[in-house]
């Protein structure tokens, strides 16, 4: 595995934002090559798959790495700390891909199965849907998976434990952004206009009682004000104010609810000041909804390898742009234990290379399995 390592601390080294990943995709497609895989590149701009062949079965299985960085400054004081700025490698994604190089390679050289492994290194997780743009680029109609597979560390679980679960394991993710306008003049004088940062004040106090009140308390759904910004001096009431935030559901009927409540809010409230809002409701990942199938499949498969392997017992509220893959396709996302380390986007964050041969070892069992003679297993 050193040679993995010494790849995986390279490329951290070396980050590349989202459709930005040129030398990443070179090393991977040589790194393909090399084996003798087939290599296909520029599937989702910068993306790559490869494919490899054994026997006669025309099943084919995918399995899915994230090769994309942050746009953060790397803190973790590391010999390969990142050498570029302000861009880090602070989600493993540089762990992800080395993990599904380090498969590809020993189911290239060391084991047996019937079908094709179709490994698919996507570009642009990070809040850009590269997920989106290789399929849209094709990659299911030309490598038509049967199932697709993705594993992402998961800090708060032990090192090498797995879960997953039927159903939703990721939330989707919407951005709001609001702008309320029409105010401005001497702060000595709010009676002559809008007090723009007071209504913006209570439109985030407000929008904080909007999950607990609006949906059912059954309902698991997140609303979060992230960015407040206005005004440039002591003296002045400014003509504009925003904020920004984030929502994150698992169902179609919550994001409905929250983005039309929302909207009514924003708008009533800057009324009652005197003032008008514009808003922008962005919804751009879909929640990530595991196969029933291919998820029972997944702890059947890992445990009789003898992995950890355990029903996740609730799903997570961030996000993931595999959802995409999964709407196209049947599969499972799995979470794979990292501790010790960093939670995932802090500063000092660095993939745990302990976690490698687990990664390897869980991309190939899923392979044994789903491409074993006698299928299923």
């Amino acid at each position: 595995m050193e040679h993995l390592v010494a790849l995986r601390r390279d490329l951290h080294a070396h980050p590349e934002l989202g459709f930005q990943e040129q030398r990443t995709s070179d090393i991977v497609a040589r790194f393909l090559q090399a084996l003798g895989i087939e290599v296909h590149r520029g599937i989702g701009k910068t993306g790559v798959v490869g494919i490899l062949k054994k026997g006669s079965s025309p099943r084919m299985i995918g399995l899915r790495a994230d090769m994309d960085a942050l746009p953060m400054r790397d803190q973790s004081g590391t010999a390969w700390q990142s050498g570029t700025e302000p861009v880090s490698h602070a989600c493993g994604h540089d762990g992800h891909t080395v993990m599904l190089l380090g498969a590809a390679e020993t189911l290239a050289r060391d084991v047996h199965f019937d079908g094709t492994v179709c490994f698919i290194f996507q570009p642009a997780e990070e809040g850009l849907a590269g997920a989106q743009a290789m399929i849209d680029d094709g990659l299911f109609s030309r490598f038509p998976c049967d199932a697709v597979y993705a594993i992402h560390n998961w800090p708060e679980l032990p090192l090498g434990q797995v879960q997953t679960r039927p159903g939703p394991i990721m939330a989707a993710a919407d951005r709001f952004d609001i702008r309320v306008l029409g105010g401005g003049g001497h702060a000595a004088q709010p009676h002559l206009t809008g007090d723009t940062l007071l209504a913006i004040s209570e439109l985030v106090v407000q929008l904080n009682t909007l999950v607990p009140r609006a949906l059912d308390p059954c309902e698991t759904a997140l609303l979060t004000v992230t960015r407040m910004q206005g005004g440039f001096s002591h003296n002045m009431i400014p003509s504009e104010a925003s904020i920004t935030g984030t929502v994150r559901t698992f169902s179609a009927a919550a994001q409905d609810t929250i983005e039309a409540r929302l909207r009514q809010m924003a708008e009533h409230i800057t009324a009652a000041h005197g003032l008008r809002a514009e808003v922008s409701y962005l919804r751009y990942y879909p929640a990530t909804l595991n196969s029933a199938a291919e998820a029972q499949f997944c702890l059947k498969a890992l445990t009789a390898a003898g992995l950890r392997a355990d029903l996740a017992p609730r799903p997570a509220l961030t996000s993931e742009d595999f959802a995409f893959m999964l709407q196209a396709r049947p599969g499972a996302y799995l979470w794979l234990g990292s501790a010790p380390s960093k939670p995932l986007h802090h500063a000092a964050y660095d993939f745990n290379d302990a976690l490698i041969p687990y990664g390897v070892d869980v991309f190939v069992t899923l392979i044994r399995q789903a491409l074993a003679e006698k299928f299923p297993c």
